[in-house]
């Protein structure tokens, strides 16, 4: 990932978008510290998407330590279903 001030990145910016559009992470620093990451939008869905999905597991799973014994299915989304979604957008992403 590279590291730019915001500066820089102020006379850079056109340069910088098209940096990002071909998938690079760009760090805006402000005084030296981190103050923005430049990143494609569908690179922040997923991570949104992969933090909701753990989160969601580390509920079920707690359920289960909890004692509860049997869980009902995830309503609408079998596990079968998620893999096949998952390589979908995986082979989507390595097309770009």
């Amino acid at each position: 990932m590279a590291t730019i001030s915001t500066s820089e990145a102020r006379a850079a910016l056109p340069e910088l978008i098209s940096r990002v559009q071909r998938g690079e992470e760009i760090t805006i620093t402000r005084h030296g510290q981190p103050a923005a990451v430049l990143v494609r939008p569908d690179a922040l869905r997923s991570r949104r998407a992969s933090e909701v999905i753990e989160a969601a597991d580390q509920v079920r799973q707690m359920l289960e330590e909890a004692g509860a014994a049997t869980l009902p299915p995830p309503a609408g989304l079998d596990a079968d279903r998620a893999e096949e979604l998952i390589a979908h957008v995986s082979e989507g992403r390595q097309g770009r």
